[in-house]
């Protein structure tokens, strides 16, 4: 695989070849593979949990990187992408997609050998590694459909980006089907991941022997240093703190102090300023990459609890998941239609209106309260979020050419780092809060007995919240806690507090019920709020466009230090 250069017939702007369409598909199925792999290490958890005895702070440990290491990787590929290669990187994310399902396929092998341990560390590499080829590919694969359709970035983009909400359907659909939740006996977890390999070993065919184009930057000689300006001081301010929030997670995890994370992104932050002269950058990139964030708060955040949340809405687990499967079918479907309508009503005015229909979805689920509130409500927000992601990456794209996988990486890396590390956490700390203050009002002896001990924290703040394992423990009438080893003081002390407990149970357990769902609709409420600022920050750039006689895409002209941005 070797980098073609810009006279090579097969990237014309006006009739992109079987080359390029090739390379499309070949990103688009390595972003399915995510969905997929996502969608399927979700579902089997509790397989997990079961043959290797595993608690769900452990479990915690195996998922938590996903979608933070997924951000922390695509910033950094974005950073060497146009030195080493589109081919080399992509090939790079098939190697490690490929050894990622390896790896947690010996999981079997390593309990045997090394008992729980073993395991444990065993699935922490294959996610560490899942994470890594996922973050090479996104970061390669957005700049890679942007120079290969330099006249329908958006278009493309959204195409491209079918793949995920095709993926997470595919793997949903699995666990529905192979976990038992459908009633049907459940299929050995290593047979699911084996499904996860299909289109890993697909896009890797795909790629197999084809020329790789460079970015636009690239093929007019702009300089490192000239690229990362492009982002400037501005946009890697965000960055670094959302990279500082990651440090002082992973400081926090090693049991180091947290201020080390901050000291951590503030040198990050004086490394770009000396090395770019403390270029201020632009400010519509400030806004693009503050934007994007909220996307990933909005769009993957709301994705981690949906599932959940639809589906105590509608008193079953399975008709969320099915709820789940259904709004992301809307988004598979119409992110291949985003052309024509960016050619109506530019891609600015596309994502104004997605901003307004997302908002107005999520209010719509935290208000729902019936099967077919919940499919209308989802409807709404499924195509409120379809369109944002692609075509924010595809308007840096052309507006900041000069950047070339740098900004758009950029843009990609804030999005999932602000979903990991905001968007989940967030929307969790907002239900944990308002369940609290539901029961703390209405029934503060319920509260009392299911308090979690200590106050949960989320970034500068802290809120009440319920014991999981008690709420657990109501939930299944302490079925499962009698099977687990009472010799575990954790277990023991759980054990004797439900010696108590359960003599009010079924008083308790609806009320905790109606206070947790209470809690579930008021953070979609709150979440609701983001995509109004959202629409804020584009109507204020509609409006600097249209002063400007409308937005239009730049090109670059010139070589070297020569090279200039002109529309």
């Amino acid at each position: 695989m070797s980098e073609s250069v810009s006279s090579n017939p097969g990237l014309s702007v006006n009739a992109p070849t079987l080359h390029a369409h090739r390379l499309l598909w070949a990103g688009f199925m390595a972003i399915l593979a995510e969905g997929v792999g996502f969608a399927v290490r979700g579902g089997i958890l509790g397989q997990w949990a079961q043959q290797y005895g595993f608690t769900n702070t452990e479990l915690g440990l195996i998922t938590g990187g996903g979608l933070t290491g997924f951000g922390v990787i695509i910033i950094l590929s974005s950073l060497v992408a146009d030195k080493v290669g589109y081919g080399a990187l992509m090939f790079s994310a098939f190697v490690l997609h490929f050894l990622s399902a390896v790896v947690t396929l010996g999981a079997g092998m390593a309990f045997a050998s090394g008992g729980k341990p073993a395991a444990l560390h065993c699935l922490i590499v294959g996610m560490f590694l899942f994470a890594m080829g996922n973050g090479l590919c996104e970061g390669v694969a957005n700049p890679l459909v942007a120079s290969l359709f330099p006249s329908k970035r958006a278009h493309y983009l959204n195409i491209l980006h079918a793949g995920w909400p095709g993926g997470l359907i595919l793997g949903a659909l699995a666990s529905y089907f192979m976990t038992g939740a459908a009633g049907t006996e459940p299929v050995k977890w290593q047979i699911q991941m084996c499904l996860f390999l299909i289109p890993v070993v697909l896009y890797g065919i795909m790629l197999f022997g084809q020329k790789f184009p460079k970015s636009e930057a690239k093929q007019h000689g702009v300089k490192y240093v000239d690229m990362l300006k492009e982002l400037g001081m501005g946009g890697a301010l965000i960055l670094c703190f959302l990279l500082a929030l990651w440090m002082r997670d992973l400081a926090g995890g090693l049991g180091l102090p947290d201020f080390l994370g901050w000291i951590g992104g503030a040198i990050l932050l004086l490394a770009f300023g000396i090395v770019t002269k403390f270029s201020p950058g632009y400010f519509l990139m400030v806004l693009m990459l503050l934007i994007h964030s909220m996307q990933g708060y909005v769009e993957l955040g709301t994705d981690s609890w949906v599932s959940k949340i639809t589906g105590a809405i509608l008193a079953s687990p399975q008709q969320g998941l099915l709820t789940f499967v259904y709004i992301q079918g809307w988004m598979f479907a119409l992110r291949f239609f985003a052309g024509p309508i960016v050619h109506k009503i530019s891609p600015l005015g596309l994502m104004f209106i997605s901003t307004l229909l997302a908002a107005a979805g999520l209010s719509l689920l935290g208000h729902a309260d019936s099967a077919m509130f919940c499919l209308a409500a989802g409807t709404v927000y499924a195509i409120g979020k379809t369109f944002m992601w692609p075509t924010l990456l595809a308007v840096v794209s052309e507006r900041f050419p000069k950047g070339g996988a740098i900004t758009i990486g950029a843009m990609g890396g804030a999005g999932m780092l602000c979903a990991g590390l905001l968007g989940g956490p967030g929307i969790g700390f907002n239900q944990d809060a308002n369940t609290a203050q539901q029961l703390m009002t209405e029934h503060p002896e319920v509260f009392k007995r299911y308090a979690a001990e200590a106050p949960k924290p989320f970034l500068f703040f802290q809120a009440e919240g319920l014991d999981g394992a008690k709420v657990g423990v109501l939930d299944d009438d302490g079925k499962d806690l009698a099977k687990q080893n009472q010799s575990d003081p954790n277990i023991a002390k759980l054990s004797a507090w439900w010696a108590t407990a359960k003599t009010t149970a079924a008083e308790d357990r609806p009320i905790v019920t109606a206070a947790e769902l209470h809690g579930s609709k008021m953070a979609l409420r709150i979440t609701a709020r983001i995509p109004l600022i959202q629409a804020f920050l584009l109507l204020c750039i509609l409006l600097y466009f249209k002063s400007k006689g409308g937005y239009k895409q730049v090109h670059i002209e010139g070589l070297g230090t020569a090279a200039k941005e002109v529309a």
